[in-house]
Formats: C-alpha cells, sequence, structure tokens
C-alpha cells in the first residue's frame, strides 16, 4: 500500500488529506472522503464521524489506527474501482489523478526525526578508514529539526550561508505505533511504513561546526532540509534490502546502488533507540546514506538551480529544485 498526504485543487478547500495510490488506476483515493461514502452507501447513520474516526485526515492520527485505518483504506480504493469514483457525499472527490494534487511530505509533521549512519562503504568514504569502534556498535544518529521539512517537488531555497550544498539518498522509516524498551525481534511491528529521505547537508558549515564536537545543527537545518516523499509504503509492500536507489542532477546519474549490507537494521535502531524512551506514530528514522550516495563522496556538490531527482524502486521519485530566492 502507498499512503501520501495531498492538498486537493479545488480552491475552496484547505485542507490535507490522506490519500491511497492504486497503482492499477493510476489515481489518488482520498481514503476519508471514499470510505465515508462507503459507509453511506451501507446504510450508516453517521458516515463522516465514522469515517473520520476509523481513517482520519491527518497521516499521524491515521498511523496512530493501526488496521483499522489501513482496512479502511483497502475497503475505499476497492469501493472507488467498483463505482469509479466520482464525487462522495460531501461533495468531495473520491480519487485525483496525481498532476491534480500537490503532494506533502506524507509526514508533514514528524513527531521527531533522527538520522543514522548505518552504510559502511559511506562511512568509510566520508571518514576515511579510522572509524571508531563504536560505529560498529552502536546505530549512533543525530536529531535533525522536524520543522525543517520539504516536500516533492518544492523549490528549496539556497543557505546563504553555504557554498557546497549536497544532497543524500536515503531511506527513512515511519514508526507507526507508540513503544519503549522495544527488542529488535518484535520492532518490525512498529514501523509504519518507508519513505524516500534527501538529507540536504550544506558541507562547509557543518565541517566548520563539527569541529568543536557538537552538530551536526545549521549544516542540516534551513528550510526544507529534510525532504521526505513523494509516498509511504507499507513493509508488506516492500523489501528494502534490494530495492535500487538512484540520485539524478539536472537528469544525470550520480549516484546508484541499494541500502545493501546495513551494519544495523531499522530493527536495532529502534531498539536502540526506544531504550528508556517511548517512540511514537510519526517519528521518522533515516538510513543513512548509501555507499557513493552524496556529493561529498565524489567531492562533487550541487550548484545553484540544479533539480535533484531521488527514486526508489517500490517507492517513486522524490523530485526538488535547488533556488537561491
Amino acid at each position: 500500500m502507498k499512503l501520501a498526504t495531498f492538498e486537493p485543487p479545488e480552491e475552496a478547500c484547505l485542507d490535507q488529506r490522506v490519500g491511497c495510490y492504486d497503482d492499477d488506476a493510476e489515481t489518488l483515493v482520498d481514503v476519508t472522503a471514499a470510505y465515508a461514502t462507503l459507509l453511506a452507501n451501507r446504510g450508516e447513520q453517521c458516515p463522516n464521524e465514522i469515517a473520520r474516526a476509523h481513517a482520519p485526515t491527518d497521516m499521524i492520527a491515521f498511523l496512530e489506527r493501526g488496521e483499522r485505518a489501513t482496512d479502511a483504506a483497502e475497503e475505499a480504493i476497492e469501493f472507488v474501482r467498483e463505482t469509479g469514483g466520482g464525487t462522495g457525499i460531501d461533495g468531495r472527490r473520491l480519487a485525483y489523478d496525481l498532476d491534480e494534487v500537490s503532494l506533502l511530505s506524507p509526514v508533514p509533521n514528524p513527531t521527531s526525526l533522527r538520522d543514522y549512519m548505518v552504510v559502511e562503504e559511506h562511512v568509510r568514504n566520508a571518514l576515511g578508514d579510522d572509524i571508531p569502534e563504536e560505529w560498529f556498535e552502536l546505530p549512533v544518529y543525530y536529531k535533525a529539526d522536524s520543522n525543517c521539512i520539504g516536500h516533492p517537488d518544492q523549490d528549496i531555497e539556497w543557505p546563504s550561508y553555504t557554498e557546497e550544498m549536497d544532497y543524500e539518498l536515503e531511506l527513512a522509516a515511519v514508526i507507526g505505533k507508540e513503544g519503549r524498551d522495544i527488542a529488535a525481534e518484535n520492532a518490525d511491528e512498529y514501523i509504519a511504513g518507508y519513505t524516500i529521505y534527501n538529507d540536504l547537508s550544506a558541507r562547509d558549515m557543518q565541517f566548520r561546526e563539527m569541529e568543536v564536537n557538537l552538530g551536526p545543527s545549521k549544516g542540516k537545518d534551513f528550510n526544507g532540509s529534510n525532504v521526505l516523499g513523494p509516498f509511504l509504503v507499507t513493509p508488506n509492500s516492500i523489501r528494502i534490502d534490494d530495492v535500487r536507489m538512484t540520485a539524478r542532477v539536472n537528469g544525470e546519474v550520480w549516484s546508484e546502488g541499494t541500502l545493501g549490507a546495513m551494519q544495523h537494521s531499522f530493527a536495532e535502531m529502534i531498539e536502540h533507540t526506544s531504550q528508556s524512551q517511548y517512540l511514537y506514530p510519526g517519528d521518522v528514522l533515516g538510513s543513512g546514506t548509501i555507499g557513493m550516495g552524496c556529493g561529498l563522496e565524489m567531492d562533487r556538490y550541487l550548484s545553484r538551480g540544479d533539480t535533484v531527482e531521488l527514486e526508489v524502486e517500490g517507492i517513486g521519485t522524490l523530485r526538488n529544485r535547488i533556488v537561491e530566492l
């Protein structure tokens, strides 16, 4: 299942919605609207209220509902297939072509955002062969700014203080269930899905500030620096260990590969991170960069006006232009 947060095209409709992409029909189904219409057809007396309770329009609330929400999404897609879509009981359209809507980050306002570094090839390319023993023992992470979220097809502002802008080709897991002290063997049930993560970096600033053994901070924190999307794909629909991942800049392939041999799995990240601490629906955990998955590893950086596309098999393409405003 591919989930998305989107803004409909109707001028009078300013709210965000949860959509489920129907690969067969190549349409994005408004889950709440379609489910409400389905319930009305079944004779439910309060279909809108029940639909919003079972399949809310906010992604974090949707994830909190667990199987109740995903079951509603599956029923909504099947209903739209059988009826052909059209307009729902509240006057909303039930399905859209992707080019009619604005896709947002699947989780526009993450409850938290952590980024790890678990692929040895990237670590060796970035740090050299003198890798600390702790890296092999612990899935270490930094806390990114969950207020600096970028969206698919958004123009990202070039930070005023950098001359070395870089992309990073990553996957991210989104937590779907609250828990703490989670054992690795149970961690998969806490993952709602996976999405593409472009961890944009102001490298020159990052290197300067980390000389004092803190950070990264402004090297990572600027408007739109954490780009997520376009879809959140549920774990039963993707095998993340071998999906092809590609980065293109202005149409030219700069990076390609897979997560491959992760030193620490997402399950191990969850186990480590949840020690004496709760994880919540909407928390985002980044994998870190794949080998040769950023300009730093090639000594090749972005230029103003470049378009960056990160494509992951089974998820889609996350596209952004880096502009100077």
